[in-house]
């Protein structure tokens, strides 16, 4: 099965990658949060076209919040 991807920057604040796979390995919110903590933002979305549903392939994922 192939994968595509992408991973977008959006206004210098939020990062969205984007996948179409059907379902998605464990750990791709963790490689997401990775790339945030790498280049430094707090916001990010996982988006997943891939699925039956586009409700469940949304996950958003939050670096270092500040309460």
């Amino acid at each position: 099965m192939k994968r595509f991807g992408t991973v977008l920057i959006v206004g210098g604040n939020v990062m969205v990658e984007l996948k179409s796979a059907g379902r998605l390995p464990a750990g791709h919110s963790k490689k997401l949060q990775a790339y945030l903590w790498l280049i430094g933002l707090k916001l990010g979305y996982l988006l997943n076209f891939g699925g039956a549903l586009m409700n469940n392939g949304i996950t958003w994922v939050v670096n270092d919040l500040e309460e």
